[in-house]
């Protein structure tokens, strides 16, 4: 999942079951660009040693994960994917940049700053690159 494109709208302003309901408030995110249609619910609990991950949840379940401490419930439109050992591939053509994940990455708001804060830990180098502006003529 891509978890630092919001949609900027929640779950609520879809309708339908979600309208009122209580996952109304739960944020909307592009999720990556296999099947957009495609609503995907998912949730996180951080624990000092990693994150416990729920993905492809239903509704009655994300919905009784929402009061749990530390848990975060997120929706999303698609997924990433890759096919069979396309992603090692990449790897060792360097075509990705592996970052440490900071123990904070999953209560960040989730918003277009996440990448630049991820990045920018790595090294003054890194943090260069993640600084430039989106447009070079506004620099």
């Amino acid at each position: 999942m891509v978890i630092n494109r919001p949609v900027g709208r929640k779950l609520g302003e879809l309708g339908g079951e979600f309208a009122l309901g209580e996952l109304a408030g739960v944020p909307l995110f592009q999720g990556g660009p296999v099947e957009t249609e495609k609503l995907i619910l998912a949730a996180w609990r951080a624990h000092p040693e990693g994150f416990q991950l729920h993905l492809g949840l239903d509704p009655y379940k994300a919905g009784g994960m929402l009061g749990e401490a530390d848990t975060h419930v997120r929706a999303f439109f698609g997924y990433s994917g890759w096919g069979s050992g396309q992603l090692e591939k990449e790897l060792e053509h360097n075509t990705w940049i592996v970052a440490r994940a900071p123990t904070d990455l999953f209560t960040h708001l989730g918003d277009v700053t996440l990448w630049r804060n991820v990045l920018g830990r790595e090294g003054p180098e890194w943090r260069l690159i993640a600084e430039e502006p989106d447009n070079p003529e506004a620099n």
